[in-house]
């Protein structure tokens, strides 16, 4: 949590005045209690009413600055506060963006979801009490003792009893309750996992009736959730009650203690007034820093669950910003890059400039799985070809073409895009290279155009009906009333599968990639539409190379060389013909969509 504080470094001034008016205010009250004496004991006692009007006015007075103090303060806390949290939040969703597949596989995007939102909420809360209260209410307690002291030291030493019996009381359930806030937070994490496979798996929910299943599984998981919260919530609500006996205790005691010493004419009444009002300012303030300390401790524990999302490295060690970094240490790096060049040599053939891609030796293996994903895979493609992907499900058709942009590393063997290894380029200049095309169809809420310049945002109006026209979405977008201008709701829900799947394709082709990447992309369109789309793709004039991933083979029938997954392996590689001769496995799939004497 000590670290998130960097993010204040903007806010210095309002970090400083917040607290200096908020101790302005409490001093302004520490003198209430004098005032209310001096009434007691000169204008009561004697009867002089201008006195007892001078001096209500002066308390009007104090309490009108308190006022304006305490507005100033919390304009500064809040100003602070929120600054604080727009910064942390830019900053972790910028480290988010960086991580890799890997990362956001380990963590969950229900747990992301809950430090961007829940946990950040909780931190801006806690860093404005903490400016308004964390000084003043100790201020309050220590300055309210001090004036007991000025006032009559035998009594004030009942101050000196109470206090530190309500400091171990406060900070003892706070040692308590610290670790459980923790456990609260991470039950919340497993509620918004819940809920939101519930909420984008409703319609799979519905079709296999198991309304009645999740529901229970939610209660289970919220009934937990809750059942954490009520018993920390016993403990922390220990503290008011606690309180409360104490400082009345120590009130039961001042007022026969003061009763005594004004029968003993050592006090005065007003004395004893500003004595029980000052115990009564103690028992206040630390209600309020207990619930302080409770909120404050809430916010540390969500800020180090934000601080452990910072503290993740993204597994992609990024070539620019090695060297970069690197570029006050000039010798170490040319020895660096020479032993790799070394190592490669010895590993690894030269890999040709006429490779679009090549795969060497391969592997990959996922964080905490026991076997490996891919397993020495080797091929090469040269720049233009189209090649196919195909394979059962399961069989790594989709991580190996995801070792292309780098959204997971090689865990053995290398993968060159050009002749140069892609850990080797910017991850920036890496994916403008590439155009991928994922297996769920992905949209975002705006118009179409809007959409299709996440390809290119400087594309022009004839490029976007380019794109288009190959991905065979130009037809049903010009019959729309506002064609490029139609408003696409959140995920694409006013659009079909096949629709929100062409223009995923046309939104790749707006950016005019060296390599397309189609990954099972094509599966909601109809046979007929597919082939189109495969002879439109052929027909780009910057001739890019093509990777189509699918179950189908009639969709990679055609390709240049088609790659057989099974298992992580590669089990054939050539031309339709060359493998329904020779690959046992393609044999197999071909037979199982098309009859035997179609051969």
């Amino acid at each position: 949590m000590r670290k998130l504080l960097v993010y204040l470094k903007d806010y210095k001034k309002e970090t400083v005045l917040a607290p200096l008016f908020k101790l302005l205010e409490a001093s302004f009250e520490l003198f209430v209690p004098l005032v209310m004496a001096a009434i007691i004991d000169v204008g009561i006692a004697e009867g002089n009413k201008s006195y007892i009007v001078r001096m209500g006015l002066v308390l009007v007075g104090l309490a009108l600055v308190g006022l304006v103090c305490s507005i100033t303060a919390q304009f500064f806390a809040a100003k602070a506060a929120v600054g604080f949290a727009t910064g942390l939040r830019h900053a972790l969703f910028s480290h988010i963006q960086s991580l890799s597949f890997s990362e956001m596989d380990k963590v969950g995007v229900s747990t992301l979801i809950t430090r961007m939102t829940s946990d950040i909420n909780q931190t801006q809360s806690g860093v404005n009490l903490v400016l308004r209260l964390f000084l003043r209410s100790p201020f309050i307690v220590v300055g309210a003792m001090v004036m007991a002291f000025t006032v009559d030291v035998k009594a004030a030493l009942i101050f000196v009893v109470t206090i530190p019996l309500l400091s171990l009381v406060v900070f003892g359930i706070m040692w308590i309750t610290m670790p459980m806030y923790k456990k609260v937070q991470a039950n919340l994490d497993k509620v918004l996992l819940i809920t939101r496979e519930n909420l984008t798996g409703v319609r799979v929910i519905r079709a296999f009736h198991k309304e009645k299943d999740e529901t229970i599984r939610f209660r289970e998981s919220n009934e937990e959730l809750t059942e954490l919260q009520k018993f920390v919530g016993r403990i922390s609500g220990l503290m008011n009650p606690v309180t409360y006996v104490i400082v009345n205790g120590a009130v039961i005691v001042l007022i026969y203690t003061g009763a005594i010493r004004v029968e003993m004419g050592v006090l005065t009444q007003g004395a004893v007034v500003a004595l029980v009002n000052y115990m009564s300012q103690i028992l206040v303030e630390l209600v309020k820093l207990a619930n302080l300390i409770i909120n404050v401790t809430k916010a540390i524990a969500c800020g180090n669950r934000i601080q452990s999302v910072f503290e993740m490295k993204s597994s992609l060690e990024i070539g620019q910003e090695k060297s970069t970094q690197r570029e006050s240490a000039q010798k170490e790096l040319v020895q660096e890059k020479s032993a790799q060049k070394e190592i490669r040599q010895k590993e690894s053939v030269q890999i040709p400039d006429e490779y679009a891609v090549r795969f060497q030796h391969v592997c990959l293996t996922y964080q905490g799985a026991d076997e490996e994903a891919l397993t020495d895979i080797d091929f090469a493609v040269k720049k233009g070809q189209t090649i196919g992907i195909i394979g059962g499900t399961g069989s790594g058709k989709s991580s190996l073409v995801h070792l292309i942009p780098r959204f997971y590393d090689a865990t053995g063997g290398n993968v060159w895009i050009n002749g140069r290894n892609v850990k080797d380029y910017p991850l920036q200049e890496l994916r403008k290279k590439v155009g991928m095309v994922p297996q769920k169809a992905v949209l975002f809420q705006g118009s179409i155009e809007e959409n299709l310049r996440w390809g290119n945002k400087d594309a022009s109006v004839e490029e976007l009906w380019e794109a288009l026209r190959i991905s065979q979405a130009e037809e049903f977008v010009r019959k729309l009333p506002e064609g490029l201008g139609h408003r696409v709701e959140q995920g694409g829900k006013n659009l079909s599968g096949g629709q929100r799947q062409r223009l995923t394709i046309a939104r790749a082709l707006v950016r005019k990639p060296e390599i397309l990447i189609l990954d099972d992309s094509a599966s909601a369109l109809d046979f007929a539409t597919d082939a189109r789309l495969r002879a439109a793709i052929r027909s780009i004039a910057y001739n890019p190379t093509v990777f189509i991933v699918s179950q189908r083979t009639s969709s990679v029938r055609h390709a240049d060389c088609i790659l057989v997954m099974d298992d992580g392996n590669l089990a054939g590689m050539g031309t339709h013909e060359e493998l329904l001769a020779s690959c046992p496995v393609y044999q197999e799939i071909y037979e199982s969509q098309f009859k035997k004497e179609e051969k």
